[in-house]
């Protein structure tokens, strides 16, 4: 089967941007670039052939249209096929993420801080897909960017992990770029004052001393199958959340990780993830993991 990177459209600024950065991953994967626009009331062509004045798929069409006035310039010899689905956005991307390496999506982008704002269509797919997901903010130039930066992944240390490093070292390699890895690892109660000052500098040295040595255990495997690949890993006193959005500064890409199987009451989106997706100043990529 041929490999394939599906980017899905809406018709806004996000969905082109999610549309440049998914045809330049196609291309260096190698891969086809699948363009999807899937809305209920599309209309069969076939039982209703549509004029030139009365065209009842004309935006879907325009939509399509748009996202490849926008990509074929720069990417003229990239295969890209045009997919109008007349399904719910969210069945019809999950299905396409299924035959699909990555599915892109746009992210809207609503304040001067670069936050993501993920829409319903969004956090649905996002939870549900099986298939690795990158979340793309809007750009005002129309080509992206030359030096890409370094890829960022967020290391919980917690449960098996293989998913998320096969795509992170695999994203560095094919880039040519370092690998940062990241983890947060809070302090102990003991180790603060009343009034949230570090007053015991040993025992944060020995906390962060031990997270340190198992985030070396987990890269060790994959920096010897990666060789190519320069790996800088950092351990930081704070919040989980905190240590990826300061470890994303400058990144090209943030690749985070989704448990598919948690307590039947946890959300379906944790604290790290959930502070990627409003705060990561690069497209996201969530990884879905055991």
């Amino acid at each position: 089967m041929n490999r394939v990177v599906t980017v899905g459209l809406d018709g806004t600024p996000e969905s082109l941007s999610a549309a440049r950065w998914a045809a330049r991953e196609a291309q260096q994967r190698n891969a086809t670039l699948r363009m999807t626009h899937a809305w209920v009331l599309l209309s069969d062509a076939r039982d209703h052939p549509p004029t030139e004045e009365n065209d009842p798929n004309y935006w879907p069409k325009w939509i399509t249209d748009q996202a490849m006035q926008s990509i074929e310039p720069i990417y003229p010899d990239l295969p890209v096929v045009e997919d109008l689905v007349a399904e719910d956005p969210v069945d019809a991307l999950l299905a396409a993420a299924k035959e699909s390496e990555l599915l892109v999506l746009g992210s809207r982008d609503m304040s001067p801080m670069a936050s993501y704002f993920l829409g319903d269509v969004g956090l649905h797919v996002m939870v549900r897909s099986r298939t690795p997901t990158v979340l793309v903010r809007a750009r005002e130039d129309s080509e992206p960017p030359a030096d890409e930066g370094d890829v960022v992944v967020a290391l919980s240390l917690d449960g098996p992990c293989d998913a998320l490093l096969e795509f992170a070292f695999t994203s560095s390699a094919r880039r040519n770029v370092n690998l940062r890895a990241v983890h947060g690892r809070n302090l102990p109660a003991a180790a603060y004052t009343r009034g949230g000052i570090v007053a015991d500098p040993y025992l944060r040295s020995e906390v962060i001393g031990h997270a340190q040595r198992e985030l070396a255990d987990m890269l060790c495997p994959w920096r010897e199958k990666f060789g190519d690949v320069r790996v800088v890993d950092s351990v930081w006193a704070e919040s989980p959340a905190k240590a990826v959005i300061r470890g994303a500064v400058g990144a090209g890409l943030l690749v985070v990780g989704r448990r598919q199987k948690g307590p039947r009451a946890s959300p379906p989106v944790g604290n790290v993830l959930a502070a990627a997706v409003h705060h990561a100043p690069c497209p996201l990529a969530v990884v879905p993991l055991v």
